[in-house]
């Protein structure tokens, strides 16, 4: 039975993941360029786990300067399988307070100049993002997290924004129009490139205020977010923790791991070889290795 590997990519505050044993810094470099951080590769009970800080040690990407395509595939040619996002995030409804987390279900992105995919530049892919989470790692994240004592939303929309200032109030509250359960700036590349990766794929998101839209709240305030974020950053690594525990090698029953199945439609013989071997960890199952026309292999 294959191993399950899961990766953990760690926002604000989640800077790294305790627990860690026999621990092993991997310096990658991708297609895409280098990773925000080195990778540190370690076990956690049976389970083998992959963290990476997502701004950098010491926090020094904003949010529209990280290398989301190289994150995300350095944690595939590292062999992860289950990929876990750990976010912190603004409610945008009354019913989820501060210092609660979400495993959302949904996305709405609001991003407008972030690469969101590994294709391009002549090889074109389309996969289905109608749902872009694993269900059934999202399940065990939030069993996970509430064995732990948190209180839990195990479903919701995460409006992902560019960044890096807060919402106006009228912004918040056009938001709030969507439907979206939190808002934040980080997940929703992760999400679409983890499904081109054939990942399981999940958030959790540690909600640290009401953003702006709420008649009890002030303006956004980042020391009053950094104070409930380090109260949430306890519960988002016991959480982690547990999920490792419980994944072991456990068989993948969802799609995820055929999420390219089909997908790949430029012609065999139009694909430059160059873009065949730089995303060999993604496409190799799929694309033969001669050059006849027209051959696509699809398993």
């Amino acid at each position: 039975m294959p191993q399950n590997i899961l990766g953990v990519i760690g926002g604000s505050g989640f800077y790294q993941m305790k627990g860690l044993d026999k621990v092993a810094l991997k310096e990658l470099e991708t297609p895409f360029g280098r990773p925000s951080d080195p990778f540190y590769q370690g076990r956690i009970g049976d389970t083998e786990v992959v963290f990476l800080a997502r701004h950098g040690r010491g926090h020094r990407l904003l949010p529209s300067e990280i290398n989301f395509r190289a994150n995300v595939f350095g944690m595939k040619q590292l062999g992860v399988t289950h990929l876990v996002s750990v976010s912190t995030a603004g409610s945008l409804k009354e019913e989820i307070h501060p210092g609660e987390l979400v495993v959302p279900n949904q996305f709405i992105d609001r991003t407008i100049k972030r690469p969101m995919t590994f294709f391009g530049d002549g090889l074109v892919a389309h996969v289905s993002m109608a749902d872009p989470v694993c269900a059934n790692l999202a399940s065990d994240l939030a069993v996970a997290a509430r064995a732990g004592g948190a209180v839990i939303h195990d479903s919701g929309t995460y409006l992902c924004m560019e960044g890096p200032q807060f919402s106006t109030r009228a912004e918040s509250n056009l938001f709030r129009s969507f439907g979206a359960s939190v808002i934040s700036m980080t997940a929703m590349q992760e999400a679409r490139l983890a499904r081109e990766a054939e990942m399981c794929y999940a958030t959790l998101v540690l909600v640290t205020d009401y953003d702006c839209w709420h008649d009890t709240a002030a303006a956004v305030d980042i020391g009053e977010i950094l104070r409930v974020m380090k109260l949430n950053v306890d519960k988002a690594q016991s959480a982690v923790s547990a999920l490792a525990h419980a994944l072991g090698n456990r068989a993948r029953t969802c799609g995820c791991q055929d999420a390219l199945k089909n997908t790949i439609i430029t012609d065999r013989a139009a694909i430059p070889q160059r873009l065949i071997d730089d995303l060999r960890p993604l496409v190799g199952k799929y694309l033969q290795d001669d050059r006849n026309p027209g051959t696509l292999k699809v398993q």
